[in-house]
């Protein structure tokens, strides 16, 4: 049967005949005006945004020519302990509609975009671009940095004990698989500090240039990424070669350039190598998320919610007890510990070093009072860093 022209394919119910009568009663010219008079608003917030913005970035400037006169460098002007009050008085303020991750978005890059007035701070990150570790450098210190990719976590740390670079981020622990090994023990040799931390969301893709999984040969990732894929490439793709490489976005790389082969990568790396996006989000927990470090050359003062990592050891790790007692000052004073994990110390087989994140700032008591007991215990004692708690 043909349907007649201009009538609706859809059946035509009260409701719809009622909302017609009414747009029929409705003033053609009510609506826009009422729209462009709420345009005129936005317009004028802008403006007093824009002035606003500019006026912090001017005093910025001011900033930045009072530390050059006292001779101080880049790094110097970066304060994560002031940048985390920033947010976190903009978070207590935000009554919304604007999420708070949102809130906390915009502030991070008007912060970024006014402390580059001075001169831009130069990252270094585990690359090459499109890495979940590019990601971490960007939500950390906003998109006016400039970002240094490198093909490893030791060069990272190189880099900015040379001086070459003046902050540093380097993964060290992912919800689902554990510890980033590798970084914990550059830091039995490296002099650098903890200057903050860095928690992402991780969201793992299959990407590839093929448009099915039916092409898919092999699939290439980081072993972290394939193992926190574990459970659906053993469901999806049980007979593709699975293949461990340097970084997602080396392995984003082959995809592009190898037929049949696959990548497990995030969004940012389908992006820069112009992939197609099979599946998204196939992580296996629905949680997964990766905790970054920024590594600098000094520490910083308390933000007033703070976190602090130690390296310690006793003489002799293996007698009974040790643990308990190397740990007793913490219990004494009520100090809460986040996470401990046990690395071998190169000193002699079989004795372990042990890293530890507690609750507070090394300079503000009670930690400090029990971090003073706790070093008179230990032939080892460093503290890593006092460093703001993650905002968001």
């Amino acid at each position: 049967m043909k349907k007649k022209r201009g009538h609706s394919s859809f059946p035509v119910t009260r409701a719809s005949r009622k909302a017609k009568r009414e747009m029929r009663n409705v003033p053609v010219s009510e609506e826009p005006q009422a729209i462009d008079s709420i345009r005129d608003r936005i317009d004028d917030i802008d403006r007093r945004i824009h002035d606003l913005l500019n006026e912090r970035a001017q005093f910025a400037q001011q900033v930045g020519k009072s530390k050059r006169s006292e001779g101080l460098s880049t790094a110097d002007f970066y304060k994560p302990e002031r940048e985390a009050q920033v947010l976190r008085k903009a978070l207590e303020r935000n009554k919304g509609p604007l999420r708070d991750d949102e809130i906390a978005r915009l502030f991070r890059e008007i912060m970024s975009a006014c402390l580059a007035q001075q001169e831009p701070l130069k990252v270094a990150f585990l690359g090459p671009e499109g890495t979940f570790s590019q990601q971490a450098v960007l939500k950390h210190f906003g998109h006016s940095v400039r970002a240094l990719p490198l093909s490893a976590i030791s060069e990272v740390f190189e880099e900015v004990q040379a001086g070459h670079a003046d902050f540093g981020i380097v993964p060290i622990e992912n919800s689902t698989e554990g510890t980033v090994n590798h970084t914990l023990d550059m830091f039995l040799t490296s002099p650098l500090k903890i200057c903050g931390e860095v928690e992402l969301r991780i969201h793992q893709h299959v990407m590839g240039r093929m448009h099915g999984l039916e092409k898919i040969l092999r699939v290439c990732s980081h072993q972290q990424s394939l193992a926190q894929c574990r459970q659906w490439l053993d469901e999806y793709l049980p007979n593709a070669e699975r293949v461990p490489v340097s970084s997602n976005a080396e392995a984003a790389r082959r995809a592009r350039d190898e037929d049949g082969t696959a990548a497990i990568a995030g969004q940012a790396a389908a992006e820069v190598y112009g992939l197609n996006v099979i599946v998204p989000e196939i992580e296996d927990a629905p949680d997964n998320t990766t905790r970054f470090l920024v590594i600098g050359r000094k520490l910083f003062n308390a933000s007033g919610n703070d976190k602090t990592t130690l390296l310690v050891s006793a003489g002799d790790t293996q007698s009974p007890g040790a643990l308990h007692r190397l740990l007793g000052p913490l219990a004494e004073h009520g100090i809460s510990m986040t996470r401990i994990e046990s690395r071998p110390s190169r000193r002699r087989k079989w004795d372990y070093v042990f890293f530890i994140d507690v609750v507070g700032h090394a300079d503000q008591h009670p930690l400090s009072t029990a971090l003073e007991e706790l070093k008179k215990q230990s032939s080892l004692f460093r503290v890593l860093g006092s460093y703001p708690t993650a905002v968001l």
